[in-house]
């Protein structure tokens, strides 16, 4: 079985390498090759015989875009990754004033089983290595690169693709450690969001890391009446261990907490929710990021008008609450977690069909 390089950090490559009776300092070459997308076969400064053995050995960039979609909106690129195994997850460059940001999956499906969530259909298929995670980003500024813009790379970094990042907590911490490795990607943590439904004893965990991301709660209700029928996590962690839980994140890392709300029709966006969710975040350090939801007919939930979700962000204002309605990106690609995925898994299960 071939060894992934790609989720080492430049140590472990170091040692990767003296234990392949190769000289320590070739661990920090491959290391910033692969950092900026290149397989074995472009490091030139690598002999030819080496480049040939390392193929033999190891895999460099474990991921590739099989499709690619750009938005005639707003310039959105909604990528479809390839996994070495045949699986495939999503990713979406946006594209914002202050720099590109960069949507990653964290793991193939989901199996949190949220309502309004095209990827836990399927459930989840496995968890992606930090260096797969890593791979969406380097595929990504290739993308950049071979569309004529080399000096733009991926800026910000939000792992709210398919997946909860929690569930695979060990790899995306090292994932994360990654990022901020100064000969390679070098992104500020500062600039990664972290999306999580609410996996209490993983966030307090996570809190203790010390990676200043900022934390993105899926809340999505305010209660938990509500909140279980959205998301079958309320059953094991109520919205006030969820609530607690966020405010020791702010306390042991300065930084405030986003709360994911999915407004979904004759569920959870009427003015009076908003009401009882101001009461539950007051005194809380913390923004309310409100979505529209997009329209999922599996579950039979739909999606609200704008001027609900303008009385729903007026009614959170009135109560000193602080809250936006989050810019709608990718439109017409299928820009939202887990549609493009779906729509090839049906495309390949009909060819099957067909074919027998």
């Amino acid at each position: 079985m071939k060894t992934e390089l790609t989720g080492m950090n430049p140590a472990e490559l170091t040692d990767w390498c003296k234990d392949q009776g190769l000289p320590g300092f070739r661990g920090k070459q491959i290391f910033q090759w692969i950092h900026r997308g290149v397989d074995f076969d472009g490091m030139s400064n690598l002999p030819a015989s080496l480049r040939e053995n390392l193929k033999e050995e190891a895999i460099a960039q474990p991921v590739s875009i099989r499709t690619t979609r750009v938005s005639a909106l707003d310039g959105t690129v909604k990528f479809l990754f390839a996994l070495l195994d045949g699986n495939c997850v999503e990713g979406v460059l946006m594209r914002y004033h202050h720099g590109c940001t960069l949507c990653i999956s964290t793991q193939v499906g989901c199996r949190m089983g949220c309502a309004f969530c095209a990827s836990t259909l399927e459930g989840c298929v496995r968890n992606l290595t930090a260096g797969e995670m890593l791979g969406e980003i380097l595929c990504a500024n290739r993308f950049l690169v071979e569309s004529g813009e080399p000096d733009t790379k991926v800026h910000n970094v939000v792992l709210m693709g398919s997946g909860e990042p929690l569930d695979n907590y060990d790899e995306t911490v090292r994932f994360l450690r990654l990022l901020r490795e100064p000969e390679g990607v070098n992104l500020s943590l500062r600039g990664v969001s972290l999306s999580t439904c609410g996996l209490v004893d993983r966030m307090n965990r996570f809190a203790e890391e010390g990676l200043p991301v900022t934390l993105s709660v899926s809340l999505h209700a305010p209660n938990d009446g509500i909140r279980k029928k959205l998301m079958p996590v309320a059953n094991r962690w109520p919205i006030d261990q969820v609530l607690a839980a966020s405010r020791n994140y702010v306390e042991k890392t300065g930084r405030r907490v986003i709360f994911e709300y999915a407004l979904v029709d004759g569920v959870n966006a009427d003015p009076a929710q908003a009401v009882e969710l101001a009461s539950r975040l007051r005194h809380l350090q913390c923004h309310v990021n409100l979505i529209p939801l997009n329209d999922v007919p599996e579950r039979g939930l739909k999606g609200v008008s704008e001027a609900q979700v303008k009385r729903f962000l007026d009614t959170l204002t009135e109560h000193r609450i602080s809250a936006t309605r989050r810019r709608e990106m990718g439109d017409d690609i299928e820009g939202a977690c887990g549609q493009l995925r779906r729509r090839e898994i049906n495309r390949t299960s009909e060819t099957e069909d067909h074919d027998d």
